[in-house]
């Protein structure tokens, strides 16, 4: 008897752990990354193993019949977080598309548009299109649980809807985008779960399923805080990265890390790792390493090479801040001294860093002879903000500190030749707190 009940229990546990697979769900996303004129990456998170695909369609235009798209499937698996990156890959430029997550062959519906649009081809025929960004950092989801106690660190999870309601085309993610806490940095399933966690925002949903979400990081979600290249799990890290964004590649050269760059209409994106081959903040012998001279040449590089009317460089910390405290890059004097000298030796003009980490909003600028480097910090998100404007920054646009929660829009307009950016900052509800343009120079 006993030989019949095992085998029947065996039954049932086969039959229950079919039935948990075929009716796994969609626990993050989707979220919209890269995008290019023939291709389109969106992000999911499933929560258990599951076959998913991308069904996209494009919207009707005049006489052209609405035509239908499948990705090819990838299935999710406990390694990844049960994360996969879908791409649309039968694209043309300049088109928007509406698409549907499939989950083991369940179509899934949500209650806000869930829509992506491919990069235009305007080169060499019109004047580039006018576009907007959102931006930010410093992005805290509070767990109690594993959370410091007292008083709550993060809040105001409705500027994510203001950024939505912005109807930003992209958004740029500055770095600190999760918060790992102690019991997270140490072990894959921790990282893991932290960035499941802070992915899992209902207010956050809109804006990840409409625009083209790109990220950097910094400490908080690269290992420990004030973490460097000693930290022993920042390859492990970096696959998790991976994992839970959609950015076009990871790494230059040779090297691996979480740097990369991508143009987007008009304007080229050089996201820098700060953290990779960093040295310590407090060591005393040896080199200084803040960006490593590689990754500055790299950099240089491609800021030559490149013909776009704005090149922003997304960095975690302050460049042109000219206090040397915290984690501003004026505490790794020599190497930041080389990086701006470059700039203006080289005759790169029309550089913007993106930069965040500080918990503040505020634009830098630095000017020689007809050329100049501004350096736009737009924190914190969600985190607890701090106010600094009594904080001796030489380069500081006067006018422009803001010491609560935030968000930037920048939006781009005008002919190639008099290309314009309007900075907007604006509060967790979305009203404006200043604006300022920059001119193509």
């Amino acid at each position: 008897m006993n030989i019949y009940l095992n085998k029947l229990l065996v039954i049932l546990l086969l039959s229950v752990s079919t039935l948990s697979f075929s009716q796994s769900a969609l626990k993050n996303g989707p979220m919209v990354g890269y995008s290019a004129m023939r291709e389109t990456a969106v992000w999911v998170q499933t929560d258990g193993e599951a076959t998913v695909s991308l069904i996209y369609y494009t919207i009707p235009t005049g006489n052209n019949a609405v035509k239908k798209f499948r990705s090819e499937p990838v299935q999710t698996s406990v390694e990844s977080a049960y994360t996969a990156t879908l791409v649309a890959d039968s694209l043309e430029p300049g088109r928007t598309y509406t698409y549907q997550v499939e989950v083991n062959g369940e179509i899934l519906e949500f209650d806000y548009p869930t829509t992506f649009r491919s990069q235009e081809l305007w080169q060499h025929r019109t004047e580039p299109p006018n576009w907007t960004m959102a931006m930010g950092s410093c992005a805290y989801i509070n767990e109690k649980k594993y959370d410091r106690p007292g008083k709550p660190y993060g809040g105001d999870y409705q500027i994510f809807e203001s950024i939505f309601e912005q109807s930003p085309d992209m958004m740029l993610w500055l770095g600190d985008n999760a918060y790992l806490r102690e019991v997270d940095w140490d072990s894959k399933s921790g990282i893991q779960h932290r960035f499941t966690h802070s992915r899992d925002v209902d207010e956050m949903r809109p804006l990840l399923g409409s625009a083209n979400n790109y990220a950097i990081w910094d400490d908080h979600d690269y290992g420990p805080n004030d973490a460097d290249r000693s930290y022993v799990h920042k390859e492990m890290a970096l696959d998790l990265f991976r994992d839970f964004w959609a950015n076009p590649s990871y790494g230059f050269y040779d090297e691996e890390c979480a740097a990369t760059m991508f143009t987007y209409n008009d304007a080229a994106f050089f996201m820098l790792d700060n953290r990779w081959f960093r040295s310590p903040n407090n060591r005393k012998t040896g080199d200084r390493v803040y960006l490593g001279e590689k990754q500055i040449q790299w950099l240089i590089d491609a800021l030559v090479t490149s013909k776009a009317t704005f090149k922003f460089v997304a960095i975690g910390g302050q460049v042109l801040n000219t206090v040397a405290k915290y984690e501003n890059y004026a505490t790794y004097p020599e190497e930041r001294k080389m990086l701006i000298d470059a700039i203006f030796d080289e005759g790169i003009r029309n550089v913007v860093f993106l930069t965040g980490d500080r918990h503040k909003t505020e634009l830098s600028k630095l000017e020689r002879g007809d050329n100049q480097i501004y350096d736009l910090t737009v924190s914190p998100l969600t985190s607890t903000a701090y106010n600094s404007v009594d904080e001796k920054n030489e380069n500081r646009v006067e006018g422009t500190h803001y010491g609560k929660r935030n968000f930037g829009i920048m939006k781009l307009s005008g002919p190639y030749k008099e290309r314009k950016a309007t900075i907007e900052i604006r509060d967790t509800e979305g009203e404006l707190i200043w604006t300022r343009d920059i001119e193509r120079w």
